[in-house]
């Protein structure tokens, strides 16, 4: 059956411009390769167990286990993810948009750009829990091992240690969503609202581009906060993309906050780890602007708000006071509530 998503982007010229984008990475031995995989059928385990004891969250029934890939495979993974989760969205671009002689040169269009993101991703990620797998794939975690080599033999880390280091961070997602019945849902339906409301008329898009083109020639753009998409939303859009990003915010920022609790005792160098990784993200240069063209810092500082106020409502009212943040998407916080974390324990953890 061909899916809607297939009519919308070209995915084999995704795939092609996401493989020249990505490139090969560092060469491997297959010692090297071997190595890799034998540490992190070992670490990702043990982490698991560590971050479901410190967390106080049961991750389910579903057995982890890691994939240590390359670059092509983490991007042909993710294609079919991005390719799944748009599939809403483009059937009802299909139903409001006869096929023309443009059709083929928009998809193709459309897949460069997917691939061109994808592609540049591939290069920086080290691992990943992909929330929108299938059932049947539940508890599998992705790591770029030629990444994850490659940083490293630059910085000279300690292989076991540092694998072990951001396996915490990882298998904190799966606990998350595992221990969580409720919030891959959640997740699924912010998305699929999100992508619904989206407006479909060229000449409304073209005037938000204008718009948006104005913006940041004047420097308004800067104090919005959530980049070039932000800038094409509507009142109601903006609304959904703050309770998105004010989630992402929360889920990764209590990853970060537990791999460095979780690593402070145990891994020598956590500390270094984590430095040196916040500078790796946050140099300069032609890197440096292609990030904040996509919006990657940005992300990148709600991020660390999100550690910031899990470490905050964990001091002022302890993990199981925390934890009342999974009881349901009303005690979720709010962008203003990341940002005010004593608004949040006021609302919810001591209600």
């Amino acid at each position: 059956m061909t899916l809607a998503a297939e009519k919308l982007v070209d995915w084999r010229v995704a795939s092609s411009v996401g493989q020249r984008v990505a490139g090969d990475g560092v060469e491997l031995s297959a010692v090297e390769r071997a190595r890799l995989f034998e540490d992190f059928a070992e670490v990702v385990p043990e982490a698991d167990a560590l971050v479901a004891e410190f967390t106080r969250l049961a991750p389910g029934p579903a057995r982890v286990r890691p994939w240590v890939m390359s670059r092509n495979q983490w991007l042909d993974a993710n294609l079919r993810g991005f390719e799944r989760v748009i599939e809403p969205f483009a059937q009802k671009v299909a139903l409001a948009r006869q096929e023309g002689m443009l059709a083929n040169a928009r998809k193709a269009v459309l897949g460069a750009q997917v691939g061109a993101l994808l592609g540049y991703l591939s290069r920086r990620v080290l691992g990943q829990y992909d929330v929108f797998l299938p059932p049947d794939d539940e508890g599998l975690i992705y790591f770029v091992g030629t990444n994850v080599a490659g940083v490293e033999r630059k910085f000279r880390f300690p292989q076991r240690d540092f694998r072990m280091w951001i396996s915490t961070h990882e298998v904190t997602h799966r606990v998350q969503f595992g221990g969580v019945p409720w919030l891959r849902g959640h997740l699924g339906d912010l998305i699929s609202s999100y992508l619904g409301s989206i407006e479909l008329d060229p000449g409304w898009l073209m005037e938000r581009l204008r718009a948006a083109i104005q913006d940041v020639r004047s420097g308004r753009a800067s104090a919005r906060g959530f980049g070039w998409v932000f800038l094409l939303m509507t009142p109601d859009q903006r609304g959904m993309v703050q309770r998105m990003q004010a989630l992402m915010s929360l889920l990764e920022g209590h990853g970060n906050f537990v791999m460095d609790s979780v690593g402070r005792n145990r891994i020598p160098d956590a500390a270094r780890f984590r430095r040196t990784l916040h500078d790796r993200r946050n140099r300069g240069g032609a890197e440096k602007a292609f990030q904040q063209a996509i919006g990657f810092d940005i992300k990148v500082r709600q991020y660390d708000q999100g550690e910031r106020f899990v470490s905050s409502v964990v001091d002022l009212v302890g993990m199981d006071g925390f934890n009342k943040v999974w009881d349901g998407p009303a005690a979720l916080p709010t962008m203003e509530e990341i940002q005010k974390p004593e608004a949040w324990v006021a609302r919810v953890a001591t209600s």
